[in-house]
């Protein structure tokens, strides 16, 4: 079992990770003095590998259980299923002293931790992440929230889980896609912080596409370490945080004007690295040669580094940007590499260099 703490005082929360650990889940929830009723969100697809395992191992704990099934995709993390969330919740009698277990992606993750941040005004949550996507970045650090069609993640808030329990061999059941979209959010961890990391993934490759546990364990825990770091220094990214948004400007907007249905998250994300990378060289700010070390290993991986079928309109991409949470009074904000291992936050950038970029 590997262990590490995010830090934030008195909020501060364990991140467990440890194969073949979710028949235990409940005996470790115990220990934090949950209410009695606890209830599982999660997908029809996880939930019928998992969902008994979880709610026998809650149940021998002493816990009363329930459960709340919502489609799996990105289109669905929306204000109309978090709706139907609530809803199911106080059908199920939860309280003010009770819990909810996000069992799955990031999508579960991410509604889970709203909606028990704002059911009667806030209880407490346990994140269990079953995809690498969600392991490695979206259940670290406190961020929830759903959809908009005006952009991804345009309403949520910050609220921390009680734990994080990652059970490595969930990822054994992960489809390769699944598993190749998680590497692009670990490929962007030592971009921005762990020039050794970044090596390590291109060395290991082999090892982490076959999913032999030492590999996988160091990926996931190297990862989780560096948005640890991260989130404990700027919890509510006034700063340090933006970092971690390191192709995400872009990615999301190719989320957005493709409704969330073409490309995974980590996907895009990777197709984001490749651009920004590139228009960081475009701005004299990265050298060329290292902007090819990461199309080349984002690429080794399986993953797309441009857009892979027809264009798309590059002002589309430029509005999708414009709307984007981390745009300011308009002004489009990038993180950018200077060199692999350390990155620059920049806004102001004139769009007419963005979309040349775009353009390819």
């Amino acid at each position: 079992m590997e262990s590490l703490v995010l830090d934030l005082g008195a909020r501060s929360y364990e991140i467990v990770i440890a194969g073949g650990s979710l028949d235990s889940i409940g005996q470790r929830l115990s220990q934090l003095k949950l209410g009695q009723r606890v209830f599982v969100i999660s997908n029809p697809t996880v939930f019928s590998i998992y969902g008994g395992r979880v709610i026998n191992s809650l149940k021998k704990a002493g816990f009363s259980t329930g459960f709340v099934l919502i489609p799996d995709g990105e289109e669905y993390k929306s204000l109309s299923w978090l709706s139907y969330i609530l809803t199911e919740l106080l059908k199920g009698g939860l309280d003010r002293k009770s819990a909810l277990v996000a069992l799955g992606g990031g999508v579960i993750g991410d509604m889970t931790g709203f909606a028990a941040s704002i059911y009667m005004r806030g209880i407490d949550y346990v994140a269990v992440p079953t995809t690498l996507l969600s392991q490695v970045d979206s259940s670290v650090g406190g961020k929830t929230g759903v959809n908009h069609q005006l952009g991804k993640n345009m309403i949520g808030t910050f609220y921390q889980p009680r734990i994080v329990f990652i059970d490595t061999d969930t990822l054994q059941t992960l489809p390769k896609r699944e598993t190749i979209s998680g590497i692009g959010e670990v490929i962007k961890y030592g971009v921005i912080k762990d020039k050794e990391f970044f090596h390590y993934l291109k060395n290991h490759r082999e090892q982490i596409l076959n999913k032999e546990d030492t590999a996988l364990t160091h990926i996931i825990k190297r990862s989780c370490q560096i948005k640890a770091e991260v989130v404990s220094f700027d919890e509510r990214e006034s700063g340090l945080r933006e970092i971690l948004n390191f192709g995400h400007t872009i990615g999301h907007a190719i989320e957005s004007v493709t409704g969330y249905m073409r490309y995974l998250h980590g996907e895009a994300v990777a197709i984001g690295m490749n651009f920004e990378s590139r228009l960081s060289v475009k701005l004299g700010l990265f050298d060329e040669k290292q902007s090819y070390d990461i199309m080349d290993l984002i690429e080794s991986y399986g993953l797309p580094a441009t857009i892979t079928s027809e264009k798309l309109s590059v002002n589309s991409l430029l509005d999708a940007m414009s709307h984007d949470k981390k745009a300011e009074s308009g002004s489009l904000k990038f993180v950018l590499p200077e060199k692999i291992g350390t990155v620059k936050v920049l806004k102001g950038i004139n769009r007419e260099d963005i979309a040349s970029v775009l353009k390819g």
